[in-house]
């Protein structure tokens, strides 16, 4: 049997302008040689061993134009869609030339998704599917649930995606000062929950969020591109325009710019990366 080669590995703070802000993720670039060696369970135990909120694997797929296959992956299971890893990913294949573009595609779970780099602002805007927030009727023991799992705090508007829990509450402060009782959390309808609050008229922001999901061994998310995909569709509606800055209050904090294109159904997503490691796992 050959013997395995290392697996070339990123670690990238996505959402972030310095070293230790954003949001980290780890990229792993496979090969047609130790990806084939490599199970869903090896993938999953990576993922695990490096205990950050998201772990992506990427493996080149041969044509005229740089296309990858990307997989993301919790300390816990598989996700279908990942905004701060795939920045991640885009920001790794531009700064070190690994591409001959400006523009790579990722072939996803959610589908085909793009990355460009944008020269003048060294930004990097992805095209990801909007994600609808809808109403749904709660009964009485889940509102109590969410408050609970809120420690409390005043809750002004609730929706739900697919997967997740939308809770607006009254302020930006209160985003900002929530203790979440995340044990709580767990016994939620739902794989994360998203708290976000408007901000106030004089801030350089539009709106800030959290996320939440223990069930998937995220605890508190540092940044999560994907949630502004749902984010974007609420905000919208509520301040009827299509242009965001977001900034996620987690300890490490992180910023946005989110564009909802309507016609399309598509959000675009813009921010910056910084490449704090590098290495070979070597099992």
């Amino acid at each position: 049997m050959a013997e395995k080669k290392g697996v070339k590995y990123f670690v990238v703070d996505a959402f972030a302008e310095s070293a230790f802000k954003g949001n980290p993720a780890a990229v792993c670039f496979l090969d047609d040689d130790n990806d084939n060696q490599r199970d869903d369970a090896w993938l999953q135990s990576l993922a695990a061993e490096f205990n950050l909120s998201e772990t992506c694997f990427l493996t080149p797929i041969i044509g005229d134009f740089p296309r990858f296959r990307l997989r993301w992956f919790t300390p816990v299971a598989e996700v279908d869609l990942c905004g701060h890893a795939t920045l991640a990913s885009a920001h790794v294949l531009f700064s070190t030339g690994l591409i001959d573009s400006e523009t790579v595609k990722f072939d996803t779970l959610s589908g085909a998704l793009t990355a460009k780099h944008l020269k003048i602002d060294d930004e990097i805007e992805l095209d990801f599917p909007l994600v609808p927030t809808f109403e749904v009727n709660y009964i009485d023991d889940d509102l109590s649930l969410f408050s609970k799992a809120l420690n409390g705090a005043t809750i002004v508007d609730v929706k739900a995606t697919k997967k997740d829990i939308l809770v607006v509450l009254s302020s930006w402060e209160a985003v900002i000062e929530l203790q979440p009782r995340l044990d709580e959390i767990s016994k939620c309808p739902c794989e994360g929950m998203m708290v976000s609050a408007a901000a106030s008229a004089e801030s350089t922001y539009d709106f800030c969020s959290r996320y939440f999901a223990p069930r998937f061994g995220i605890n508190e998310d540092p940044v999560t591109g994907s949630a502004h995909c749902a984010l974007a569709h609420y905000w919208s509606l509520k301040m009827n325009k299509c242009d965001f800055f977001a900034y996620q209050a987690s300890s490490r904090g992180g910023t946005l710019k989110v564009h909802l294109d309507k016609e399309k159904q598509r959000v675009l997503l813009r921010g910056k990366a910084v490449t704090v490691m590098e290495g070979y796992v070597l099992v």
